[in-house]
């Protein structure tokens, strides 16, 4: 491999967000809109850039004003676009959310035959892989469209090729067509995977053979964290990745190597929790691209979230590097 170029290349969704600027109100009560960039994969590409890494977002936008809003936004964020893919007759997606502070941000997806679907194979195969040192997943991507086999054939080109693969899963349930598909789909990637990121609820979606009380929207109660446990275990053991399972407040635990390991969380006043878990995911890539143990890049990363959530908007709340230090200075 040559000398890398490229810290981080992202794969998959990204849309135009539009947050309300009226905090706390209902969202029939809304009269104002601040305007963003979102979609995981890309907010993860926005995230790694603030932090120092170079960064590059691999999607698809339309061939309309939201799109090369997206693009202006991405080039003004130090994130490479060269390889973000123009579909006529494809519409850029977009999101709606509302911010009523601690627990409620009701978020409307709009992704009728969205561009980041079509991406290609023949678009994949362009990308210099050889110049990176990692590629981060989404579970979203493989829900239609020929992204999912994009993402495979990424999966596979980087393992192939010694790069370190990330994947967030990304858990979307109304992008899914059957309760089941979600793992069906994701039991295929994850082997591919070196380090997976997700909550209860996703690895349990991800990893259980009938998940279908999750994929309504469920939680995962005592019983089934228990079994739950027992598969994040037993694939640990099989596949030798690194699991990093997200617990909110309660913070994270790492499985890697033989116990998992508890990094506890930072309490911070709730503003809005959209946008968290991106932070989170650049601020972990942040944490492994220096080195650092994972305990270390989950501190980190755990402190990008608590930033995000204690700020408003969801790419604008994403932290500076020294933005994240000050913070760990801070809070012991």
């Amino acid at each position: 491999m040559s000398r890398a170029v490229y810290d981080v290349i992202t794969v998959g969704r990204v849309s135009m967000d539009l947050f309300s600027r009226d905090i706390g109100a209902a969202f029939h009560d809304i009269t104002a809109f601040e305007t963003g960039v979102g979609g995981s994969p890309v907010n993860i590409a926005i995230g790694a850039s603030r932090l120092g890494l170079t960064s590059i977002a691999f999607t698809a936008v339309g061939d309309d004003e939201v799109g090369r809003f997206v693009r202006r936004y991405l080039d003004d964020e130090g994130v490479v676009t060269d390889f973000i893919a123009v579909k006529p007759g494809t519409r850029t997606g977009m999101a709606v959310v509302g911010v009523q502070p601690p627990d409620r941000f009701p978020l409307l997806f709009y992704r009728e035959n969205p561009a980041d679907i079509h991406l290609s194979i023949d678009e994949a195969a362009a990308l210099p892989l050889s110049q990176a040192r990692a590629i981060s997943l989404s579970g979203t991507a493989l829900s239609r469209g020929s992204a999912h086999d994009v993402s495979l054939y990424l999966a596979e080109r980087a393992r192939a090729s010694g790069l370190t693969t990330f994947i967030d899963l990304d858990l979307r349930t109304d992008q899914w067509t059957h309760p089941l598909s979600f793992g069906l789909r994701m039991r295929r990637i994850l082997p591919l995977c070196d380090v997976i990121i997700g909550t209860e609820e996703e690895f349990f979606a991800a990893l259980a053979p009938k998940p279908e009380s999750i994929m309504a929207g469920g939680k995962v109660n005592e019983d089934l964290a228990a079994e739950l446990r027992g598969l994040l275990r037993d694939f640990h053991e099989e596949s030798g990745a690194t699991l990093v399972l997200k617990q909110g407040e309660d913070g994270v635990k790492i499985y890697s190597g033989a116990a998992a390991g508890e990094i506890p969380g930072f309490p911070v006043e709730i503003l809005n929790t959209v946008g968290a878990g991106d932070g989170f995911a650049s601020g972990l890539i942040y944490g492994w691209a220096q080195g650092w143990a994972w305990e270390r890049a989950a501190r980190f990363a755990n402190a990008c979230g608590a930033i995000v959530v204690s700020r408003h908007g969801c790419a604008r709340a994403l932290p500076y590097r020294h933005e994240v230090e000050a913070f760990l200075e801070t809070h012991h």
